[in-house]
């Protein structure tokens, strides 16, 4: 399972536990994806339809998701939701559909949707870093964006590991936070 499959699992299975904003932050993550498989697929649709497709396949995944297993992946529950409603919108605009049985092998490559959301997260994530103070800022950046080994950050940030683990956990809360009052 992918990074990006557990991250939308956990965000479901809080959702399902009745964490609304775990739930927004699974609906805003699939929009892109969604918009992609359906301009993938209904390519013969006008764009405003198309737009409509992923409005019905997001209320479907809300009126469905007490159905999915959390024993069993999410994507491929996604996906199938989102097969079915591109195929009824074909059959309500007395469209003919190409055979999509095996569609899921040519939905849009994952790397290259990710890179497409990681532009976009790496903008949000600039004006939000752009309100902590430099030295945090430079430390999410190493060790969650680029993945650098802690040690190594602090050894080059002149600090203890601990002491950088401190201020990396009061800093995530603190975007945390950020990130709660620019969603209200």
């Amino acid at each position: 399972m992918t990074q990006t499959e557990c991250l939308w699992a956990g965000w479901m299975h809080a959702a399902l536990d009745g964490d609304g904003q775990a739930y927004a932050r699974l609906l805003d993550a699939l929009v892109p994806v969604l918009r992609g498989i359906i301009r993938a697929r209904a390519r013969d649709i006008r764009p405003d339809d198309q737009e409509d497709l992923v409005q019905e396949v997001l209320i479907a995944i809300h009126t469905k998701r007490a159905t999915w297993d959390r024993d069993r992946p999410l994507r491929p529950w996604i996906y199938a939701i989102a097969r079915h409603k591109v195929i009824d919108g074909f059959r309500k605009r007395n469209l003919t559909t190409e055979d999509i049985a095996d569609w899921s092998e040519s939905l849009p490559d994952e790397a290259q949707l990710s890179q497409a959301r990681g532009r976009e997260a790496a903008q949000d994530l600039d004006v939000i870093l752009a309100d902590i103070d430099p030295v945090s800022a430079e430390m999410i950046r190493a060790i969650k964006l680029r993945e650098e080994d802690p040690g190594e950050v602090a050894l080059r940030m002149g600090i203890a590991e601990g002491t950088l683990r401190v201020r990396l956990h009061r800093t995530l809360k603190k975007l945390e936070e950020l990130g709660r009052r620019m969603d209200r």
